[in-house]
């Protein structure tokens, strides 16, 4: 009994370890509980985090997305626009300057002192770029000149003046245009040739400088080349036999004026207006397209207008069909049902009671009659302002009126019927 007890007590737990048990239970349960309350409250905030992220990341997708396509559009707007002022600038803008060799032949057959030549040195220069593109633009001024490249020979100082001529010819040979220019050595004393001599002696001495004069000859001022008859090539003649020359040139400049000028002159700037309106002028056309597109238009089109206003008077048309349909229903109805009341055996009644009905039957469609033309009535007083701009609002405004009519109008006569038959 002894060993029993000793072994129940060793089985129940002391005090202590009960209070520990417990507290353990107790701080299980609390932190079970807490941990409930914060999924519960936790669990809300997560699908709201998650809505707004999904959002979120919606709109900066969207954004994304529209950004793209408009920055693309954009690129293509800016590009189309350089290349509309490029092809602009080459189309509108003719050749500024022109230069080409002058070759002079002359004839040596002949028994000529050895300071003469047998002909006058003539040269054939072609006006034409690749031999098919025209140097001068039509309409376009332009100035042409000669460059002479004389040595400072004894024979060009003793030659004075000679005369240089100019022809241009058209397709066919012919010459439309000939000019003569006179021009000569400039004058140096023989103690500047010797001063030039002495301090130039060194480049002379090493060929870096020649003793030489260049020459400019103007032959046009304010060339114009016909649309009809385009020059295409022009022949110079030096006309004297005793002319030195080491080489020469012919040059052709344009003259420009107005938005050619601008253009030449301020190519940056003319650059930048020329593409920014391209661009805005493609900009608005985009725009109005997009809207087109989307909204069917700023103002609405007059056909779909036209439309809107037939389908109106349509329904308004069937409307009124409908109104007298009933009425003629409801009219043969009730003269109908006062035929079967008159035609019906009577058991309380006088001969003279004969004419009392046909004068009811009379008033009754006489009743009938004035209903039907008041409501027809009700329906023409209608104005057409009205049947154009509301005919929703009109019709059943009309539809109650005759109905309110008809009935004003076969009360009386529908009731003394009934008394009558009674």
């Amino acid at each position: 009994m002894y060993e029993y007890k000793e072994a129940l007590s060793e089985q129940r737990p002391t005090e202590p370890q009960r209070g520990s048990a417990a507290r353990f239970r107790a701080r299980g349960i609390a932190t079970g509980t807490g941990q409930s309350t914060m999924g519960a409250t936790m669990g809300p905030l997560l699908h709201w985090l998650h809505d707004v992220a999904a959002v979120t990341l919606l709109k900066a997708r969207r954004t994304l997305f529209q950004a793209a396509v408009l920055f693309c559009v954009l690129g293509l707007l800016l590009w189309v626009s350089i290349f509309l002022y490029g092809s602009f600038y080459y189309s509108y803008m003719p050749t500024v300057s022109f230069s080409a060799p002058v070759h002079f032949y002359y004839s040596s057959d002949c028994e000529a002192s050895e300071s003469e030549l047998c002909s006058f040195p003539t040269a054939n220069i072609s006006l034409l770029r690749n031999d098919r593109d025209q140097v001068m633009a039509y309409g376009q001024p332009y100035r042409i000149s000669l460059e002479l490249e004389l040595p400072e020979s004894p024979v060009n100082e003793h030659l004075g003046m000679f005369m240089v001529k100019m022809s241009c010819y058209t397709k066919g040979g012919k010459m439309v245009s000939s000019v003569r220019r006179s021009t000569m050595l400039h004058y140096r004393s023989t103690l500047l040739q010797t001063l030039s001599t002495f301090f130039f002696s060194p480049l002379l001495l090493t060929g870096m400088a020649e003793q030489k004069q260049l020459i400019e000859i103007e032959l046009f001022s304010s060339y114009k080349t016909n649309s009809y008859q385009p020059t295409i090539g022009t022949v110079i003649e030096i006309q004297s036999k005793r002319v030195q020359i080491y080489s020469s040139q012919l040059r052709i400049h344009a003259y420009f004026t107005g938005v050619r000028y601008v253009i030449y002159n301020f190519p940056l700037t003319s650059a930048v207006i020329g593409v920014a309106t391209n661009f805005a002028f493609l900009s608005v056309i985009v725009l109005f397209s997009y809207l087109q597109f989307i909204w069917g238009g700023i103002w609405p089109p007059d056909q779909v207008r036209v439309k809107v206003m037939i389908g109106d008077s349509t329904r308004m048309q069937q409307r009124r069909e409908e109104v007298k349909k009933r009425m003629e229903k409801e009219n043969s109805q009730k003269e109908l049902n006062s035929q079967k009341e008159m035609d019906s055996p009577r058991l309380i009644g006088s001969l003279n009671d004969a004419p009392d009905e046909q004068a009811d039957d009379t008033a009754v469609a006489q009743s009938s009659k004035t209903s039907f033309v008041e409501v027809n009535a009700t329906e023409a007083d209608v104005p057409d302002s009205e049947k154009d701009v509301s005919p929703d609002s009109v019709m059943p405004e009309a539809i109650d009126q005759s109905e309110a009519t008809l009935r004003q109008r076969s009360g009386p006569s529908k009731s003394h019927v009934d008394i009558k038959s009674t």
